[in-house]
């Protein structure tokens, strides 16, 4: 978004929707996993997005705001890799945005992380300067930040702005 509104193809994008992580481990958490620190048992097969991907840098502000230091088992180029990872199996546990959980329905659960909303993903939203149906453009930001657009995001997951 600092690139479209430096360029000054719109001004005054507004937040939309928020997004905390969440450890994702299999159905009913056979393996009893409640926090961070749980993920260093030696004994887990952790699995989280690359540092350089958002999913990795919000995974790395919220360990290292927790004082956690894990190695994981692998470090996966995007979220639906570290998802899919749990809910084949072949991880025990993996950070994962809370949206990730609910779209995954029921293939994995998620347990909240105390301090997850340290390392918050903020989602803008605007319509651009010189959009090719402006009135539709602005109707659609309209929806997306009324009470009904906002009601359709919970459905998914997504946090308030």
């Amino acid at each position: 978004m600092a690139k479209v509104t430096d360029a000054a193809l719109a001004s005054d994008p507004a937040t939309f929707a928020t997004n905390i992580l969440q450890i994702a481990v299999a159905p009913d958490n056979p393996l009893g996993v409640e926090d961070l620190e749980g993920l260093t048992d030696p004994e887990l097969t952790v699995v989280v997005c690359a540092p350089e991907v958002p999913c990795g840098n919000a995974s790395k502000t919220l360990l290292d705001a927790a004082g956690v230091a894990l190695t994981p088992a692998s470090e996966e180029q995007n979220v639906t890799a570290v998802l899919a990872k749990v809910k084949s199996g072949e991880a025990d546990a993996g950070l994962v945005y809370q949206t990730d959980v609910a779209a995954a329905d029921g293939a994995v659960t998620g347990i909240d992380i105390d301090g997850a909303e340290k390392a918050t993903n903020v989602y803008p939203l605007v319509a651009l300067n010189d959009a090719a149906n402006p009135e539709a453009a602005n109707a659609f930001v309209a929806f997306v930040l009324s009470d009904a657009g906002q009601k359709v995001l919970a459905k998914f997951g997504f946090g308030t702005p």
